[in-house]
């Protein structure tokens, strides 16, 4: 009996890694389906471009990315119909696009 608990366990957690993945690539595809740019021009998403950011505190100069203490200004904030924020960056890792929920009425 003991010999089916652990092949049991695998698959149970490649279950999971594979429930995670296709809700973050769900979660973001409204940024590539809709292709959206940034003021350069540049396409914002490719393939694991873009990401969630939390927590963002919204600053007199922006938006404040507490994990990296980057500060995103407002003017490049694109609304995010999801109401999460995301980071999508260039393959140097530096900001491509930044997408913020609406402002709260």
């Amino acid at each position: 009996m003991r010999w089916l608990i652990w092949p049991l366990i695998g698959i149970m957690a490649v279950a999971l890694l594979v429930s995670c993945i296709l809700t973050v690539q769900a979660h973001n595809s409204w940024i590539s389906r809709g292709g959206l740019k940034n003021a350069a021009g540049e396409w914002c998403c490719g393939e694991g471009d873009c990401f969630m950011v939390e927590p963002v505190r919204v600053t007199a100069n922006g938006y404040l990315i507490m994990a990296t203490g980057e500060i995103v200004p407002e003017r490049e904030a694109q609304p995010s119909p999801d109401g999460k924020f995301w980071r999508c960056k260039r393959p140097d890792g530096s900001l491509r696009c930044f997408f913020a929920p609406p402002p709260a009425m």
